[in-house]
């Protein structure tokens, strides 16, 4: 019996993006476990709920430590000692933030080296705690999972992670982000005050995103015509230049910003909008590109590596340092209704290659290639 462990404490509130990773990894494992495998999956109290749900071979228990939890180095170890007491057994986590000595092989999902590429967004106490952290976790690990082959690159150039060592496990959108039916829409635009036609972003405000680079492009595009951007997703207060660069074009009734939107919303906020913009100067994955095709709703992206990988040609792809190419590729996508519809279907088929089922397959097979 090979007995596979699945460290999901991070599926809990202050983790959205892995958190997401995993409430999607851990479900779709388990309907793939053949009849000598077992999964034990280790939640969090703080979780909304445990990721997953019981069925045969799987188990699930809970640890209160956190992850941020010095703790932990010592706790985690022991809790997989008693798990893993009848090996073969491995442990994957999904974070960095891990026991270095977790007394088990290892698999560590590894997503993006924002700390270093954008070194403004920390202090450089939290940079050097990122680095020093990170390279202990892909140290300890016996197999590193990659969201992506950019994220794959770059973890080879920074950290001189062998290339033999890391997988890679394209992330996918959720079964519910799809084209959404007409009553959807209208309740959408109902809620938000959205017209029939708007430009979409969806993301956080964090430098990396480059949403003044946005606000510009659209600034060059702003007429009685041109549809209202409208922006959605957490917003971090110490970044307003995106609102103090829409207010000084006097843009404030143009340029909307919605804030965090609800998941349940997204599929129907997606599916409203005429076109969807993500100016993103860098992403280990870039979810929210292959949410919007999913949806049904063409894409205009920056041409970065992760970005470029996950569109392929589905996408109008633009420079993101250039503001008049971004402008350019807005102002294509609005003018030529043709190049939309064959952007929406070329979309529409390049979200159906990726799937959590596939992400589950693939990962399920770095754990019985470490268990061989």
């Amino acid at each position: 019996m090979s007995h596979y462990i699945l460290d999901a404490r991070t599926a809990a509130p202050h983790f959205p993006g892995i958190g997401r990773y995993v409430r999607s990894l851990s479900p779709a494992l388990i309907p793939q476990l053949t009849a000598t495998e077992g999964l034990t999956i280790i939640n969090s109290p703080a979780a909304a709920g445990p990721a997953g749900t019981p069925a045969p071979r799987s188990n699930f228990v809970t640890s209160p430590v956190s992850p941020f939890d010095l703790s932990q180095q010592w706790r985690i170890p022991l809790l997989l000692r008693r798990l893993g007491a009848d090996p073969p057994a491995l442990y994957h986590s999904p974070y960095y933030l891990m026991p270095y000595r977790p007394g088990l092989p290892t698999i560590l999902t590894f997503y993006d080296l924002i700390p270093l590429k954008f070194p403004q967004t920390v202090s450089p106490r939290a940079r050097l705690f990122f680095r020093l952290a990170a390279s202990f976790a892909l140290r300890v690990a016996t197999r590193v999972v990659a969201v992506s082959h950019s994220a794959r690159s770059d973890l080879i150039s920074a950290f001189r992670v062998p290339a033999a060592k890391i997988a890679v496990t394209p992330l996918a959108a959720g079964p519910h982000y799809r084209p959404q039916p007409a009553a959807a829409l209208d309740r959408v635009r109902a809620q938000y005050n959205l017209p029939e036609s708007f430009l979409l972003y969806v993301g956080i405000n964090k430098p990396h995103k480059n949403l003044p680079a946005l606000v510009d492009a659209y600034a060059q595009l702003a007429s009685p015509r041109t549809p209202p951007l409208v922006i959605a997703g957490a917003w971090d207060d110490r970044y307003p230049q995106p609102k103090q660069r829409a207010a000084r074009r006097q843009l404030s009734d143009a340029i909307r910003f919605l804030g965090p939107v609800p998941e349940r919303d997204l599929p129907a906020l997606y599916s409203a909008a005429t076109l969807f913009v993500f100016p993103s100067l860098y992403e280990g994955f870039g979810l929210p590109v292959l949410e919007a095709m999913a949806c049904g709703t063409p894409v205009a992206c920056a041409n970065t590596p992760s970005l470029a990988e996950i569109a392929a040609d589905a996408a109008r792809l633009f420079n993101p340092h250039s503001i008049p190419d971004i402008a350019d590729a807005i102002a294509e996508l609005l003018e030529d209704g043709p190049q939309r519809a064959r952007r929406r279907e070329l979309g529409l088929a390049r979200a159906g290659r990726f799937s959590w089922r596939a992400t589950a397959a693939a990962t399920l097979n770095c754990y019985r290639k470490l268990l061989e």
